[in-house]
């Protein structure tokens, strides 16, 4: 079993090390690789969590918090960047654990999607939404996220890196379009986010303050009392 893990991770991280070589020969085809890129990524971490011992009350849970978190965007699609999404995967991230942060994220991203609209900006979606449950759950018995400012500021820097990561994506498309690909060009695009990512970082503060520790203490007492995901 542990030799099959190992050869099906070589193969995945075989596969990105092409995708990044092909770079250098097709260099018009940013967006397809960085997509290529991004998507094995994506499937190399589930791969990773999927061969874990996962109980299926435990794949219950995760796709319940999932779930709640990609109906979170629906009523608020019409605030730009103002959702609960965000908080949800954090909170889910900080009680469950890295791994388990990083799938509900996904997940929530993908499934948010079917009907928020899929398209290229799915994977980066998937990927910067599994970052924060990624981080939150790494950080999760450190002192800095025990504390409730530090909980605030994780958020607030997730407002703009979340906008950062998906400014990636549209700025490869633009020079797969022909755009220019300098420096100032890509600083340029990635300070016109701002205002749509300090949007998301206040709406994170704002259910971080006023939900976050009622949120803890539920799933963290759901967590103990039916021994899941420990």
């Amino acid at each position: 079993m542990r030799t099959h893990k190992a050869i099906v991770t070589a193969f995945l991280l075989i596969l990105m090390i092409v995708i990044l070589g092909l770079n250098y020969i097709w260099a018009n085809a940013y967006l397809w690789l960085s997509f290529g890129l991004v998507l094995l990524a994506i499937v190399l971490f589930l791969f990773r969590f999927e061969t874990r011992k996962v109980e299926p009350r435990e794949l219950v849970l995760l796709a319940v918090m999932a779930s709640i978190a990609a109906v979170g965007r629906i009523p608020f699609a019409s605030l730009p960047s103002v959702q609960p999404t965000t908080f949800v995967i954090m909170m889910s991230g900080y009680v469950f654990g890295a791994e388990s942060g990083f799938v509900i994220g996904a997940v929530a991203a993908l499934a948010s999607n079917m009907i928020m609209g899929q398209g290229p900006w799915t994977p980066w979606q998937m990927v910067a939404w599994g970052l924060v449950g990624l981080t939150a759950g790494l950080l999760r018995n450190t002192l800095f996220m025990k504390r409730r400012w530090g909980q605030i500021v994780f958020g607030v820097l997730w407002g703009y890196l979340f906008g950062w990561i998906m400014n990636l994506w549209g700025f490869i498309a633009m020079i797969q379009s022909g755009g220019s690909e300098t420096w100032k060009a890509f600083i340029l695009y990635m300070i016109g986010s701002a205002t749509f990512d300090t949007f998301h970082a206040i709406s994170n503060v704002f259910f971080l303050v006023v939900f976050g520790g009622i949120w803890i203490k539920i799933l963290s007492r759901f967590k103990r009392k039916y021994g899941l995901l420990e």
